[in-house]
């Protein structure tokens, strides 16, 4: 069985269940779904925390949950997976071809666009570059509550198997259609990480051996002496010692991810692994940056 998060898009979670073969992930379980086609729609299962205590605490229960990037992942969900029950994982991701429209009635010009969480997340930066402020709605927000605030002369910015009937699209919608794919991921509860002896790409979250400046040394040591290459590396307080750093890396094998947490553990370093994505090379990977660095003091006349 199934879920997702109440501000993920319908859509695009099902298609992610639906590409990765995830839909059914426990055959034969005797909790019945309550979703008839799980490659349409998914079990609302509530808000983000919701989600993930409702997967610690119900067995042969899975959600779909926006990753941000295997490489690079997203914030929000790191900390709620570090915040959840220690049972919780990501145990693989897969992308999935943005389905955003930008629609209005036949004829329709001006008003205001509408959008819900989803859609402001993955079309935010580029609506705003057409100089367009859209109203935020809740997800669960039904298209016709939408349809029905956008008003005859506004419009939605919705997935395209939710178009309401009559609809076209309008100038700017071919643009959405062009964003980068989204990467979705499978939570699971699991009394230990997947085995794996190929490449895949581990989310390490880790704390500091003690609490003083620089503790943090010791624990990129054990990284580097496990050969591991950081690909990820985040800071945020906690309440327990000064801070939580997140990681991600690419991972050979399952042995030596093995052999990683147990250095930390000899050293007292307080761990969890909150993502173990079989593969390597992500593609698309994160969306590059271009530094500027500084360039130091002018040259002396």
């Amino acid at each position: 069985m199934l879920g997702r998060s109440e501000r993920e898009s319908p859509a695009h979670a099902a298609q992610a269940a639906h590409a990765a073969g995830w839909s059914g992930v426990a055959p034969g379980s005797a909790v019945a779904t309550a979703v008839p086609d799980e490659s349409i729609e998914l079990l609302d299962l509530g808000t983000t925390s919701d989600t993930l205590a409702t997967v610690a605490t119900i067995d042969d229960l899975a959600a779909v949950v926006h990753l941000g990037h295997p490489e690079q992942p997203s914030p929000r969900l790191e900390e709620a997976l570090l915040a959840g029950d220690p049972s919780l994982i990501v145990t693989a991701a897969v992308a999935v071809a943005p389905q955003w429209v930008w629609v209005a009635p036949a004829g329709a010009t001006g008003g205001q666009v509408v959008i819900d969480e989803a859609g402001m997340r993955d079309c935010q930066d580029l609506l705003h570059g057409m100089g367009v402020s859209p109203r935020l709605v809740p997800t669960r927000t039904s298209v016709d509550e939408r349809a029905a605030l956008a008003g005859p002369a506004g419009s939605l910015v919705v997935e395209r198997p939710r178009v309401p009937a009559g609809w076209v699209e309008v100038p700017g919608s071919e643009r959405l259609a062009g964003r980068l794919p989204v990467w979705y991921g499978l939570l699971e509860a699991r009394a230990e990480w997947p085995r794996f002896d190929a490449p895949a790409q581990v989310w390490l979250a880790v704390g500091p051996s003690d609490d003083h400046r620089g503790s943090l040394q010791h624990t990129l040591a054990v990284l580097s002496a496990a050969g591991v290459d950081l690909q990820h590396l985040r800071s945020h307080p906690s309440a327990r010692g000064p801070h939580v750093f997140f990681t991600s890396f690419r991972c050979a094998t399952v042995d030596v991810l093995d052999g990683l947490v147990a250095e930390l553990d000899g050293r007292g370093v307080a761990h969890r692994t909150l993502a173990v994505l079989p593969g390597e090379g992500f593609v698309p990977g994160p969306v590059p940056l271009a530094p500027r660095w500084a360039t130091g003091a002018p040259a002396a006349e």
